[in-house]
């Protein structure tokens, strides 16, 4: 089981477009913080908004970013 503190993640956005390397600086001060996990792409992370290419951008930035240094949950709702 999850242990500790397990944060949402917003999705930043720079001009309308989706702000990866932000997204890579959030995680790791998220880590260095002392975060036992991440929740990418939930609502607070706009999942609703988010194109299916862009879900897959998150997801995959944080899973670079943070893996195997902490655990990811998330969930992936598409319409």
């Amino acid at each position: 089981m999850f242990k500790g503190s397990m944060p949402a993640l917003v999705s930043p956005f720079n001009n309308g477009a989706l702000d990866l390397d932000t997204l890579k600086h959030i995680v790791d001060w998220q880590i260095d913080q002392g975060s036992n996990g991440l929740v990418p792409v939930g609502t607070t992370g706009e999942s609703p908004t988010l194109s299916a290419d862009e879900h897959e951008a998150v997801i995959e930035t944080v899973a670079k970013t943070a893996a195997p240094i902490i655990a990811l949950s998330f969930k992936i709702n598409l319409p």
